[in-house]
């Protein structure tokens, strides 16, 4: 306490004015901070629209891919029930 009394005027002003700027600068690293944070999410946030957007255009094609495969598994389904019945059938007329 001695020494503040010990300083002129000016000087206390001048050690004012420095705890102020360096409040000021410290608020200015904080806001530089948040402002880098900020663009980094917002990165963030496009790159996972952006992978949605892909996402959901491969999910659209492996569901058509799916659509297709089980009109095929059918096609081959029937076609196999109708080999089995030829065959069957053939089977039966050379047992007479």
């Amino acid at each position: 306490m001695g020494q503040a009394r010990d300083e002129s005027p000016l000087e206390r002003a001048t050690r004012r004015l420095n705890a102020a700027l360096d409040t000021l600068e410290a608020a200015v690293n904080r806001r530089h901070e948040e402002d880098r944070q900020r663009d980094a999410l917002e990165a963030q946030l496009q790159a996972f629209g952006s992978d949605r957007s892909r996402l959901a255009a491969e999910l659209d094609q492996v569901r058509a891919r799916s659509t297709d495969l089980e009109a095929a598994n059918r096609e081959v389904s029937r076609r196999l029930d109708r080999a089995a019945d030829t065959i069957r059938t053939v089977l039966a007329g050379n047992d007479r």
